[in-house]
């Protein structure tokens, strides 16, 4: 792929965590991008406009996935195209089906179709670990690596709708593009932190401000595989620009137990209130980014991803 030079790109649910950071990492590349929005009057994406470079090379564009004409017109002109857009329920829907399967599924092939119609080069989707982890089939002590699939029934069937949304859509994006020939790449980041640009908190930034502030009597010493957030957009411009990227790229970096993330944040900011207890439970996951990191991807250190993202969340007062 071609880099920068001015080149225009789409970037679909641009207002989202992860999208804001990747709108600013491809603006500081000279890259034109059309952002896609639910609405681009609404002061909830004043600080896509505040970026560096947006005044000339960032264009919103009001778009609704599972409206094709909407997305169509976001595309038109563009050389490549990141898919970031996905619902992520912040707790059960009532009806999973329409509310979470659908705009995941259909969403991302309307994506697809408009980027076969315009010609782009390529489109880098952005899938997640919900896409590989969940199969119980899969060896317990083998490392999970691209060719591990999450099972979308049983995904369904243990009310993992977003797992079974993003198994779905990822192994629909891989089949239309060797129908098509469109060119995609995906890639699955697992637990997403760092700094947050607005107020409007995810579903990931969410764990990391609860061990901050809800003072749990007890939680579970699980494995959390952290990425962050600068980090995975980094990966999505490397997977876009990198002639060679194919397939599927885990993007993840730092595996810690609940107890180590806690006393790491204990040291760094010693005064919030953190869980009382923390129980002990086999919880063993082997996840490996090796093939994104032979593609040329780094990460920064876990206490700048943690120092960053608590500084973030004071500065929009989220946390004391």
């Amino acid at each position: 792929m071609e880099k920068g030079l001015s080149q225009a790109v789409c970037v679909t649910g641009a207002g989202g965590y992860l999208a804001s950071w990747l709108v600013k990492l491809l603006l500081s590349r000279s890259y034109t991008v059309h952002a896609t929005v639910r609405n681009p009057g609404d002061a909830k994406y004043d600080h896509l406009k505040k970026l560096e470079n947006a005044s000339k090379s960032l264009k919103l564009f009001k778009a609704d996935l599972l409206d094709y004409d909407s997305i169509s017109a976001s595309i038109k002109g563009c050389v490549g195209v990141f898919h970031v857009a996905s619902p992520v329920p912040s707790g059960s829907v009532p009806n999973p089906e329409v509310q979470i399967m659908e705009p995941a599924v259909k969403g991302t092939l309307n994506v697809l179709k408009a980027c076969s119609e315009s010609k782009v080069k390529r489109t880098v989707y952005v899938s997640s670990i919900a896409a590989i982890a969940m199969n119980p089939s899969w060896p317990a002590r083998q490392v999970m690596d691209e060719k591990c699939w999450s099972d979308k029934e049983y995904c369904i069937r243990t009310n993992n709708w977003y797992c079974a949304s993003k198994t779905e859509a990822e192994f629909e994006a891989f089949e239309y593009a060797k129908r098509s020939g469109l060119d995609v790449v995906s890639v699955c980041p697992t637990l997403i932190l760092g700094p947050m640009m607005h107020s409007n908190v995810n579903s990931s930034s969410l764990v990391l401000i609860k061990l901050l502030k809800e003072g749990y009597e007890s939680i579970e010493n699980k494995m959390r595989m952290i990425v962050d957030v600068r980090d995975v957009a980094a990966a999505l411009l490397l997977a876009y620009e990198k002639p060679e990227a194919e397939g599927r790229y885990i993007c993840t970096a730092h595996h810690v137990r609940v107890r180590e993330l806690v006393d790491k944040l204990k040291q760094l900011y010693p005064s919030y209130n953190y869980p009382k207890s923390i129980t002990e439970v086999e919880d063993e996951m082997n996840i490996s980014s090796d093939k994104l990191q032979k593609l040329g991807w780094s990460y920064k250190p876990l206490e700048e991803t943690l120092t960053d993202a608590v500084e973030s969340y004071k500065k929009l007062g989220l946390v004391d």
